[in-house]
């Protein structure tokens, strides 16, 4: 399947329609914890948890880039049962206008422990290096081609002192299908039917993600594929 090469998406467009956006984040969440997007990332953050011999008194420091309504840092702490305390998140989106969204939907979510929202481009972030234990991004690779995707993933790598997350989409007709499939029957959101497919024709699969995080100066270590196969979440250290 030949990649959808600068096709985009109505959510990287304009935003000024607060209840067609909060709409959108809500399905994503919804696909995110029935179809394994949470899982993915909390298999991956336990790993490195286990990897690296945390100090059981200290928890990972995980910046989460492209966050949209915060449902992955949210479920991985909920869910989080290691030997560890759960991971601490600053979750953070390139437009105030997703992160509006997101505390529209959860009214408590600015206030939650352990989870600090902040507006940051993904490709020029304001922390030094190492800032973080962990940098994570879901759903945000298919939006770049591959020159700025590894741009991103150095970026990433820079702030992050034991390694990166990738967690998105495989680029498969099957997966293609399904996708179609299942936003047409589950919402009339127009930004969901209109994105959810196209992230398929957009997404890398796994054998090019592993490309791109090498040429980004990281060693893919651990992949972790949904129950469908559909989606995956690939653990990379510094090379």
């Amino acid at each position: 399947m030949r990649r959808a090469a600068g096709a985009p998406e109505l959510l990287d467009g304009p935003l000024d329609d607060p209840a067609v956006l909060a709409g959108n984040l809500r399905d994503l969440r919804r696909v995110n914890a029935l179809l394994g997007g949470v899982t993915l990332s909390l298999h991956a953050l336990e790993w490195f948890a286990w990897r690296h011999g945390t100090d059981p008194s200290e928890s990972l420091r995980v910046l989460d880039v492209g966050t949209g309504s915060a449902d992955i840092p949210l479920g991985v702490r909920r869910r989080w049962n290691g030997a560890t305390p759960a991971p601490t998140f600053t979750a953070t989106d390139s437009r105030a206008e997703v992160l509006d969204a997101a505390r529209s939907l959860d009214g408590a979510l600015a206030a939650m422990p352990g989870l600090a929202l902040a507006v940051a481009d993904g490709r020029a972030l304001p922390w030094p290096d190492g800032a973080f234990d962990v940098a994570h991004a879901s759903m945000v690779l298919h939006h770049l081609d591959p020159a700025d995707a590894v741009e991103f993933l150095r970026e990433l790598r820079r702030v992050a002192r034991r390694g990166v997350i990738v967690n998105d989409l495989d680029r498969q007709w099957v997966y293609w299908l399904g996708g179609w499939l299942l936003v047409h029957a589950a919402t009339r959101n127009r930004f969901t039917r209109n994105d959810g497919p196209l992230s398929v024709r957009r997404g890398h699969t796994v054998r090019e993600v592993g490309g791109l995080l090498r040429d980004a100066g990281l060693r893919p270590m651990r992949v972790e594929r949904a129950f469908f196969g559909h989606r995956y979440a690939i653990a990379a250290v510094p090379a």
